[in-house]
């Protein structure tokens, strides 16, 4: 098969979710790709190198050869049609029901809990940030995510589906907001969110982001 030259943008902390979320893509697939860091606090990601890249002037953003696409879950889709099964591992459930559900998921995960996301930053996540607890609306962000996942969860599984996909480390990240944080969480999550981030191409972001 031809060999494609991938480049996919970062930001200089390796603390974006989003980045994460298309590195553990690329590393599941094992496909070749470099690393370009991008400084969001000095606005490099609106200079006009870079928004020659990004439509979204923002991370990530995946190059590969001559094609640009920005927004990690269009990226993980992508990457999941160009570089199909069986040549290279799946990071969608191969069910088509599921596959749309694990889509749900991600995109639930993109549009909503904004209290979660701006209370419990990811440095929460990769620094040890420590913060106030949650605000009556975070929390019943919080709510709202738990009682949602039970029907999913509830029963100890350690995926979403019958394997890993793609919006289980999305939502691990997600709940680890919380539970690295010491937020409540019932035990069944915070056991699903541990076991999603003892994944070696986690892990593999987690070593960038602890540099």
């Amino acid at each position: 098969m031809n060999q494609q030259t991938m480049t996919l943008y970062t930001d200089t902390d390796f603390f974006s979710p989003y980045v994460m979320s298309v590195f553990v893509s690329l590393t599941e697939k094992a496909l070749p790709f470099t690393l370009s860091a991008i400084n969001l606090s000095t606005g490099e990601n609106l200079q006009e190198a870079y928004t020659r890249l990004s439509t979204t002037r923002r991370v990530p953003t995946l190059v590969v050869d001559d094609f640009q696409l920005s927004e990690s879950s269009a990226i993980s889709e992508y990457l999941e049609e160009r570089f199909p099964s069986p040549d290279y591992a799946r990071i969608y459930p191969q069910d088509r029901q599921e596959r749309a559900r694990a889509r749900e998921i991600q995109a639930w995960l993109r549009s909503d809990f904004m209290p979660i996301r701006t209370e419990r930053s990811t440095e929460v996540v990769f620094a040890g940030l420590r913060l106030s607890p949650l605000s009556d609306s975070a929390q019943q962000a919080a709510n709202k995510l738990i009682s949602g996942l039970e029907p999913l969860l509830s029963d100890g599984r350690k995926y979403l589906f019958n394997e890993w996909c793609i919006a289980d480390t999305d939502l691990a990240l997600m709940l680890n907001r919380l539970a690295l944080h010491g937020d409540s969480l019932p035990e069944y999550l915070r056991q699903y969110a541990s076991y999603q981030w003892l994944r070696p191409s986690v892990q593999q972001w987690r070593a960038l982001s602890q540099k």
